[in-house]
């Protein structure tokens, strides 16, 4: 089988015979992914190597995103591409980009830049898996690691860079890397990377790469300051537009009104009622991020945690084991809404409204991922009911009242829809006394880091099948992730 699947010169009749493939995915998934006109990816003249690492990554067939965008990238153009979070984008972009890499050459040729560190390592991750019969070398780079690290690997040959825009200009700047050839600039979630904090830096970028470079920017919000970007540095950009409305088809929202001192009380209650493989809660501050951690793992339910404000380390380690599902349950800031792509999670919870909606759109775009069924549920105060108003109408969708039972059939897969709902917190007996001291590792109370949590599984946004499992032991406190009723 390891011959069949490393050898891209087998006959067009088995070459798929000895591929990897994971699981297929049974869930259902929304026409965001489905609506397509029924191109496949072997229509689409791509490298055999590059095939046979699509089809072990689980996909099957392109989304509309993919199959919109991948065609015209392939030709060298331009794009500004919008489309719904969890929609494939991810794919739309590092599929082309790996197509356009010539491994005999030792140079940069494909940079792809993402505004959060998190990002950075899920889609170097994901150009990995789909490169990884190509010979093409990914190094990721981000803020928060050592230079020095990084001037040994561009050291070696390097033909895709992916990163934060900080970093990537100061190793430009430092000429440690070249990037006279680099002729493919990617931007993820472009709408952050051309906020008032990133411009400078992207400007600085864009005169580093080759005047006949290729500019793609993908983004599911695209205010004002990309049509002056667009005018400035794109020519002729192919525009996709596919964002007939704005929020996921496959999220249900839900709001419960409730005072500010019953909301860990209402948690709990959902804790109990819902069928959760994996949830995503989101808090405004760092602070509340850690004191709401805290007081998950009083109740016994396994718990991590991740804000801007920890070190680098201690997030990668959470994001990775998160991923991993070695934990039920994370609460984070808005660190994570953008991008993020953990399959496993279906339920997100904003403990704290958001105030602006293009917040909200990110957020509760964490479940539901690639068409698949997910639910957002608002904690909602006296305070917050003018926001609610304000983001249903921005947005053109409909937040309902929770009702006393949410049917599991809008959240949870078919096959897992018997089993019973609800999270059984962790043994007290086995806490230890000191449970109540605040983690600084991105784990609630005084849980130690899991050892088992290894690299993430690098199954990026756009995957349509082999999703993530339900969690595994080792939960944050080492004791392992509650357990299903």
């Amino acid at each position: 089988m390891a011959s069949a699947t490393n050898t891209p010169s087998a006959s067009n009749g088995d070459w798929k015979a000895g591929l990897r493939a994971p699981p297929k995915d049974d869930r259902p998934q929304t026409e965001d992914v489905t609506a397509t006109k029924g191109l496949e990816f072997e229509d689409m003249a791509l490298r055999r190597e590059l095939l046979m690492g699509i089809f072990e990554a689980g996909f099957e067939r392109p989304s509309p995103i993919q199959e919109e965008a991948i065609p015209v990238a392939l030709t060298r153009r331009d794009i500004l591409a919008r489309a719904k979070n969890g929609t494939g984008k991810t794919a739309a972009f590092t599929i082309p980009s790996l197509q356009h890499v010539d491994p005999t050459k030792p140079k940069i040729q494909a940079m792809l830049l993402t505004p959060t560190r998190e990002l950075a390592l899920q889609t170097a991750q994901v150009c990995k898996n789909l490169g990884k019969h190509m010979g093409i070398n990914v190094m990721v780079t981000t803020g928060g690691t050592t230079l020095k690290d990084d001037i040994i690997r561009l050291s070696e040959a390097v033909h895709v860079l992916v990163g934060t825009p900080g970093r990537i200009l100061d190793l430009a700047g430092k000429q440690v890397a070249d990037l006279s050839s680099c002729r493919v600039f990617v931007m993820d979630e472009a709408d952050k990377l051309l906020s008032p904090e990133f411009t400078p830096v992207m400007e600085q970028l864009l005169s580093f790469v080759p005047a006949d470079r290729q500019v793609m920017l993908f983004s599911a919000t695209f205010p004002m300051i990309v049509k002056q970007f667009k005018d400035k540095h794109m020519k002729n950009p192919h525009e996709i537009n596919l964002m007939d409305e704005l929020t996921l088809r496959g999220v249900t929202q839900y709001y419960a009104f409730v005072e500010e001192r019953q909301k860990v009380h209402c948690l709990n209650t959902l804790f109990a009622k819902l069928q959760i493989n994996q949830s995503i809660i989101f808090c405004n501050s760092t602070n509340r991020v850690e004191l709401l951690a805290k007081k998950v793992t009083e109740l016994g339910y396994s718990c991590f945690y991740s804000h801007a404000k920890m070190v680098q380390s201690a997030r990668n380690r959470v994001f990775h084991d998160f991923r991993n599902g070695v934990c039920r349950n994370l609460v984070c800031s808005d660190l994570l809404t953008r991008g993020i792509d953990i399959q496993a999670v279906n339920v997100v919870i904003n403990f704290d409204f958001p105030k602006h909606s293009e917040t909200y759109l990110h957020r509760i775009g964490r479940s539901g991922r690639f068409g698949h069924l997910g639910l957002a549920i608002n904690l909602i105060t006296y305070e917050d009911r003018f926001n609610l108003y304000r983001i249903e109408q921005e947005l053109g969708t409909e937040i309902q009242p929770i009702p006393a039972e949410i049917n599991k059939s809008l959240y949870v897969a078919p096959s897992a829809i018997d089993e019973p709902a609800g999270q059984v917190p962790n043994s007290r007996s086995s806490a230890p006394e000191s449970n109540s001291r605040s983690g600084t590792n991105g784990q609630a109370a005084d849980a130690q880091q899991p050892r088992n949590g290894g690299t993430p599984t690098g199954q990026g946004r756009g995957q349509p099948r082999g999703g993530q499992q339900a969690p595994r032991g080792g939960g944050a406190n080492g004791r392992g992730a509650a357990p299903q009723r």
